[in-house]
């Protein structure tokens, strides 16, 4: 009788290997996707708060550029003293409206 020859069995372990190596870079990429994404809408919220100093910086430098090119310092006081801290001239009336509308 002839002996069968029996396949040789191939050695699994580089297919192995190959597939937890894509497995391990699929996770690695995903884990990293996140993570960007954390990062990005962290970034954004950054900017939107430094835009909004921005804009406050802004109106403020405006406001130094008027009075510079104003020279009534006089009224300009005047005007801060009623807007900021409510202050009146003596003798003045103030009228304040309850009616709602």
């Amino acid at each position: 009788m002839a002996r069968q020859r029996r396949p040789k069995k191939k050695n699994a372990f580089p297919s192995l290997a190959l597939r937890v190596g894509i497995f391990g870079l699929c996770v690695y990429l995903c884990v990293s996707l996140v993570f960007l994404q954390v990062d990005i809408v962290a970034k954004r919220k950054q900017l939107e708060n430094l835009e909004q100093q921005a804009a406050a910086q802004q109106a403020v430098n405006q406001e130094l550029m008027r009075l510079r090119d104003d020279s009534d310092e006089e009224a300009y006081m005047e005007r801060i003293a009623r807007e900021k801290l409510g202050y009146v001239l003596p003798g003045e009336h103030i009228y304040v409206d309850m009616s709602g509308g």
